[in-house]
């Protein structure tokens, strides 16, 4: 514990899981943690009203595991217990890109297929279980409060849904906003006299739809996690299905583009039929459906740059959705808040002055931010559709990758480089190390090797 006197209390708004693991990082530094949540928290895991993105399916990259191991080491053999399935990522994967099925190898890292809530709740007992951590539910937070120059934020005024409505102010030495994509940090600040940041959008027109089914225990395809994913832009439609916890199944059908999925059941089959991999439909069309068929659309992918602010009050941060808010299809979001979460960590054991907490914070949370909006934003400039601010080189980069993606279908070397950008393990540059240009670019199938896992002295891209 590296708590020190001076830092007192702490306030999260937000008790989802950005909000949590955040709280779990300031529990290490202050001597009380606040969470304010608007939406009541049920005890079992389940989706609340304030999080219709939860019910659909979820990836956790491996580096977004590792991280949350750090702070809670238990949690892979809770999700075990649980009954969420954990393969070898690269052996467990059965993804067909459009043109072909990735070669499977061992990577060495483990893939997690759970549901959003269950994930969500391990983490919240755990959170909760620390003594100095206080979750307040069924509340919401109207504005910050501030000093009489508005350079520092003194905390928050709380209205208790639960209790007539009535107006609480709670005092802080840091806030923080973990309110997802809907932060109205913008609108705070501007009241204050401060600039808002500048926002990035990129417009996609997702949507997907998502069922659960129930899952024979015995299946062997219950031990890997299904993707089918388009090869831009001749195909705009995709598929995957997960096995979670409890015996089920989750399937997840999409499109970009306004190439969205039915939401009735005759529907719903006929566009998992349509997918250019039979391997959705195959476990759907005789499986038992447990659940309703359920719709989520995301029109656009969102950047908030607050690392380009020069003033900032003092005593109040942005972190996770707020900050980004990335196609969900990539699977990047809960990953990239436990990242942000463990650069605040940084700071704070850092001992980094009040006063220079934001900035520095803003910029190193941009770090940790500007690679999976690079992959999302890359990909979707795959499509002619997509608009939004493009960055430079985008096209001559996606017809290389593209090159990889094939690769990926016979070459296992160039497998592991990709896959270990696509879980932020490193950085996109490495796909352009000559070792693998010359695997890529050759176009021919390597000769019998060895497959390089990731704790062999031979990994790719290090």
């Amino acid at each position: 514990m590296t708590q020190s006197n001076s830092l007192t209390h702490a306030i999260v708004i937000g008790g989802s899981l950005g909000g949590l693991l955040t709280a779990r990082v300031l529990s290490q530094h202050f001597q009380r943690v606040t969470i304010l949540e608007r939406d009541n928290i049920p005890e079992q895991p389940m989706a609340r009203k304030g999080q219709p993105h939860t019910r659909h399916l979820h990836g956790l990259l491996a580096s977004g595991l590792e991280t949350m191991t750090r702070y809670f080491p238990d949690l892979p053999q809770s999700l075990i217990a649980g009954g969420a399935v954990m393969p070898d990522f690269a052996l467990g994967m059965n993804w067909y890109t459009g043109s072909g099925y990735r070669q499977r190898f061992p990577m060495g890292v483990k893939a997690t297929m759970m549901s959003r809530p269950f994930l969500e709740s391990l983490v919240r007992q755990r959170v909760l279980a620390l003594p100095q951590v206080q979750l307040m539910d069924n509340c919401g937070v109207n504005r910050l409060l501030t000093s009489p120059d508005r350079q520092h934020v003194t905390g928050v005024e709380v209205e208790l849904r639960h209790e007539g409505n009535q107006l609480l102010e709670v005092m802080a030495d840091l806030v923080v906003d973990c309110t997802g994509r809907g932060s109205r940090a913008p609108q705070w600040l501007a009241g204050m006299g401060y600039d808002a940041p500048a926002v990035s959008e990129v417009k996609v027109d997702v949507a997907y739809a998502t069922r659960l089914f129930r899952r024979d225990p015995a299946d062997p395809r219950g031990q890997q996690w299904t993707l089918i994913t388009p090869e831009a832009p001749r195909q705009t439609r995709f598929g995957a299905i997960f096995p979670i916890e409890g015996d089920r199944w989750i399937i997840s059908l999409g499109g970009w583009h306004g190439d969205h999925p039915p939401t009735d059941e005759a529907g719903f089959l006929t566009f998992a039929r349509s997918l250019p991999a039979p391997d959705v439909y195959e476990v759907i069309k005789n499986a038992e459906p447990i659940s309703d068929i359920i719709q989520h659309k995301f029109p656009s992918s969102l950047r908030r740059h607050y690392e380009k602010l020069r003033r900032f009050p003092q005593g109040f941060l942005v972190l996770g959705d707020a900050i980004s808010s990335f196609n969900p299809t990539y699977g990047q979001g809960m990953t990239s808040a436990a990242l942000q979460a463990a650069k605040l960590d940084d700071l704070l054991t850092k001992r980094t002055p009040p006063e220079k907490l934001a900035l520095a914070f803003f910029k190193r949370a941009a770090k940790v931010v500007d690679i999976p909006w690079q992959l999302a934003v890359g990909e979707d400039f795959r499509f002619p559709q997509t608009s939004g601010p493009k960055p430079p080189g985008v096209d001559f980069i996606n017809r290389y990758v593209a090159k990889v993606h094939r690769a990926t279908l016979h070459d296992p070397v160039v497998g592991l480089a990709l896959l270990k950008v696509m879980n932020l393990m490193a950085p996109p540059p490495s796909l352009f190390h000559p070792r693998i240009v010359w695997r890529v670019l050759r176009g021919k199938r390597p000769s019998t090797e060895t497959i390089p896992t990731l704790t062999s002295q031979t990994s790719v891209g290090d």
